[in-house]
């Protein structure tokens, strides 16, 4: 929709950021055009990000902080998952801003949904079933299959069933839990015209999906301003060998191309049919290479931030400059190769056992890999003192310890920057008695 005010090129324009972080604001400082905008917090990454998600308050509380302002809102961005990516369209649409729909949104959202919608444009994705937990009857799909709720972070409750039992199990432990997300996104729900597959009990349900293989890649784009979608990057997601929790991003792919423009092809066609407009989006997928086939494991209305700095190592720019130009209403555009390095990596450092932290790296530790490695980026995700299973948003098999952002000349140098990056980051950790 038209923002209400005229744009004048040269003016300052006031760009404000759900759950704001100092990283991301460093990446956003960065932009071509920085000297045209001003980026304001709009709510803290931990007041959005703590805990139960209550979205009407956050909304309100959003809201005071836009009125209160003395000068003009210009555009409302977020590279969050939910309720932020949820957050921006409502925000949006009540100042005349660009920005998706609030529909098309939730469409992405909910797992089901979005499975409803890709199957009426493509086969690339795997067998699945709603699952009501307060009512459960094991689905008929094959073993094994994955069975998380139609929303939840990162992989929070999400289990892969092998059997009966391992079901009854799953359904017990998300029936207990699944509040803190799906409450609110019922409230969302609530606020749709929604068809008749879909009501607003489907925010505390569960999407059963069968499981599919194969090496996981992530298409990045956007869809402008009259909703035609572009995808300008594929990433691959690379695990550890024998787990499902991440190693590293690493852009660009290594795919073969014919396999990355299909997976380009099929992003394009979903997102046409969701009707995303004003927006960047990422899509993952399994590509099976002894099948060739090509599988969509989830669809999201907004950019990845994790990899905003390898498009800025290998490009030239993050790709926040698509989410920034596209909320200011213009084209994106969004470099390609013109970066320092060939290739990048975010790399998750990993232990698969709880542990008590007694130290983490210093800030002097922090310093010599930058110093050793200019433009390397180090968050320290772990807390000394704390037990691993106390750390936020982890995945239901590993703990991460650090985050390390990297480019190379080409994947072996990366691989050998990363080793190095370990040797100068020193971790104590006291492993939980058995």
């Amino acid at each position: 929709m038209p923002g209400k005010q005229t744009v004048v090129m040269n003016s300052i324009e006031n760009v404000f950021v759900l759950g704001l972080d100092d990283r991301n604001l460093a990446l956003l400082h960065e932009l071509p055009h920085l000297k045209q905008y001003r980026f304001h917090s709009l709510l803290s990454k931990e007041e959005l990000m703590g805990g139960e998600v209550e979205l009407a308050e956050y909304l309100e509380k959003a809201q005071e902080k836009l009125d209160a302002f003395d000068g003009s809102v210009d555009a409302i961005i977020g590279y969050w998952d939910f309720p932020v990516s949820s957050m921006v369209p409502i925000l949006c649409e009540r100042h005349g801003l660009h920005g998706p729909s609030l529909q098309s949104v939730v469409k992405c959202e909910n797992k089901y949904w979005s499975r409803l919608e890709q199957q009426e444009v493509t086969d690339a994705h795997p067998r699945f079933a709603l699952v009501d937990v307060e009512h459960p009857e094991l689905p008929d799909l094959r073993f094994p299959f994955w069975l998380k709720p139609v929303k939840s972070f990162s992989s929070a409750l999400a289990f892969r069933i092998d059997g009966a039992e391992e079901f009854e199990h799953a359904v017990e432990k998300t029936r207990g839990e699944i509040g803190m997300v799906g409450g609110a996104f019922e409230y969302l729900l609530s606020m749709l015209d929604l068809p008749p597959e879909i009501d607003e009990r489907t925010g505390q349900m569960c999407v059963a999906e069968e499981e599919v293989r194969g090496r996981q890649l992530t298409v990045e784009g956007y869809s402008d301003t009259h909703g035609e979608p572009n995808a300008y990057g594929v990433i691959d997601s690379v695990c550890y060998e024998g787990s499902t929790s991440f190693l590293r991003y690493q852009y660009p792919s290594s795919l073969p191309q014919e396999v990355a423009d299909r997976a380009c092809d099929i992003a394009v066609r979903v997102i046409r049919q969701i009707g995303l407009s004003s927006s960047t989006f990422n899509i993952e997928f399994f590509w099976d290479p002894d099948r060739d086939a090509l599988n969509i494991l989830e669809v999201n209305p907004r950019l990845s931030q994790s990899h905003a700095p390898l498009f800025e190592y290998v490009d030239g720019v993050p790709n926040y400059q698509s989410m920034v130009r596209l909320a200011l209403g213009r084209d994106p555009q969004q470099p390609s190769g013109q970066g320092e390095h060939a290739v990048a990596a975010k790399w998750y450092y990993r232990t698969f056992g709880n542990a008590l932290v007694r130290s983490v790296p210093s800030e002097e530790d922090v310093a010599r890999v930058r110093e050793e490695m200019p433009g390397t980026i180090v968050d320290i995700v772990a807390n000394e003192g704390e037990w691993l299973s106390d750390l936020p948003a982890q995945d239901s098999y590993s703990y991460e310890l650090a985050a390390i952002y990297l480019g190379g000349s080409d994947e072996e140098d990366l691989v050998a920057r990363y080793n190095r990056a370990l040797e100068l980051l020193p971790f104590e950790l006291e492993e939980e008695p058995r």
